[in-house]
C-alpha cells in the first residue's frame, strides 16, 4: 500500500484525488491544500516555483509520502523539473487534456477553459501546436471560476449567472463539441457547467486530466508496492497551511470525502 500526496493551493486537487481513489480505493491519501497561498494560478512563475518547492519539502519531511501529485496545471508547468531534480520520489504533474480532446473531437473545434496564467503560458501553445494543430481552439481564461468552485465546497451558493457569463464564448461558438477543463478546480463544477450548456442547447463533452493522472498513478503504485512502499492503514488525511481560515461547513465536506483528520502543515 502506498501513501499518495496530492498538492494544490485550494480544493482543485480534490478532483484529482477522486479520480485516483476511484482506481485505487485502498491506498493512503494525503490531500495538501496550500490555502495560505491560494490561488496558485495568479502567482508569477518564480514566486510560484519557490512556494511549491517549499511546500513539497515540508510535506516530505512531515509525512514521507511514496508518491506526489502536483494537482495544479499552472504549478506543474513551472516547477516539475525543479522538484524532480531535488527529490527522489515519483512526482506526477497535471497538464491540460488537449491531446485527448483533440483526438475525440468530430468537428475539430474545441474549447480551452483555464486560469489566465495557463491560457497565456507558452507551454499551452506548445501543447496545442503538437496535439491540436488541426483544431480551432477557443480559449477562455477565468480566475473567478476557481473561486466559485471553492465556494461550492465551502457550502456557499454557486453563482450560475457568473458561470454562464464565463462560458459565453463557448455557448456562442458553432460546432464546438469539446471543452478542456484545464484547471483542477473546474471538474468540481461539472454538473453546473453541463446544466448551463444543456439549457443553451449545446451537447459538449467536458474533458479533464483526472483519468489520465489516475492511470499514471496506478502504474507507479504497481512498481512501488513491489519494492519501496511500507504497508499502510487505509487512512486519508487533509492538510492545510492555514487551518484557522477554514469554516466548519468546509471541514464537514472534507470529512464527507473520506478524510479522517484535518491538520495544519508544520
Amino acid at each position: 500500500m502506498s501513501k499518495i500526496a496530492i498538492i494544490d493551493s485550494g480544493v482543485g486537487g480534490l478532483s484529482i484525488y477522486q479520480a485516483i481513489k476511484k482506481e485505487l480505493p485502498e491506498q493512503d491519501y494525503l490531500f495538501v491544500s496550500d490555502n495560505q497561498a491560494f490561488p496558485y494560478g495568479t502567482k508569477p512563475a518564480e514566486q510560484l516555483k519557490t512556494r511549491v518547492f517549499e511546500i513539497v519539502e515540508r510535506v516530505i519531511q512531515q509525512f514521507n509520502p511514496d508518491l506526489l501529485v502536483i494537482a495544479c496545471n499552472t504549478a506543474s508547468t513551472v516547477v516539475l523539473p525543479l522538484l524532480r531534480e531535488h527529490f527522489s520520489l515519483p512526482i506526477v504533474g497535471v497538464v491540460p487534456a488537449i491531446k485527448p480532446a483533440a483526438k475525440q473531437s468530430k468537428t475539430k473545434k474545441i474549447g480551452l477553459l483555464a486560469t489566465p496564467a495557463t491560457i497565456n503560458r507558452s507551454y499551452t501553445d506548445e501543447l496545442i501546436q503538437e496535439f491540436a494543430s488541426d483544431c480551432e481552439v477557443i480559449r477562455v481564461g477565468s480566475s473567478r471560476l476557481v473561486e466559485i468552485a471553492e465556494d461550492k465546497l465551502a457550502g456557499r451558493a454557486v453563482n450560475t449567472e457568473q458561470i454562464t457569463e464565463i462560458l459565453e464564448p463557448f455557448i456562442e461558438a458553432e460546432e464546438l463539441d469539446s471543452i478542456v477543463l484545464a484547471c483542477t478546480h473546474f471538474p468540481l463544477l461539472n454538473k453546473e457547467i453541463e446544466s448551463i450548456l444543456e439549457v443553451n442547447s449545446h451537447s459538449i463533452k467536458l474533458v479533464d486530466s483526472g483519468q489520465g493522472i489516475a492511470n499514471r498513478v496506478v502504474q507507479l503504485c504497481d512498481s512501488l508496492s513491489k519494492s519501496e512502499s511500507d504497508a499502510g492503514h487505509n487512512s486519508s488525511i487533509a492538510v492545510f497551511t492555514d487551518l484557522d481560515a477554514l469554516g466548519e461547513p468546509f471541514i464537514e465536506q472534507i470529512h464527507k470525502l473520506g478524510f479522517k483528520e484535518t491538520l495544519e502543515l508544520s
